[in-house]
């Protein structure tokens, strides 16, 4: 089963970065959910979390301000101004 290649960075640093099976982050519009082979998007962020889990079970849950979200062929890149762990201790790998 497919992947995805996450990159998760704030205007000053790489927050996370890894495998993932899935991303839920908050558009526009709305939250928005990504699995292994979701259609190409490009995603507008508010402010909200950022829910990643990893392929190795962890989770890693991350508050953002405004930014964007793209996704194209399982590579999902979140570009966002500023960026905390919203639970201490579930950052992964930088």
């Amino acid at each position: 089963m497919a992947n995805l290649e996450v990159d998760l960075v704030a205007a000053d640093r790489k927050v996370w970065s890894g495998e993932a099976s899935m991303i839920s982050a908050p558009a526009a519009d709305g939250d928005i959910g990504i699995l292994p082979g979701h259609a190409p998007v490009l995603a507008v962020l508010r402010a909200g979390t950022v829910r990643i889990t990893a392929v190795d079970g962890g989770s890693h849950v991350v508050q953002v301000d405004a930014g964007f979200l793209s996704v194209d062929d399982n590579q999902v890149t979140v570009v966002v101004d500023t960026a905390r762990d919203a639970v201490p201790g579930t950052t992964g790998r930088h």
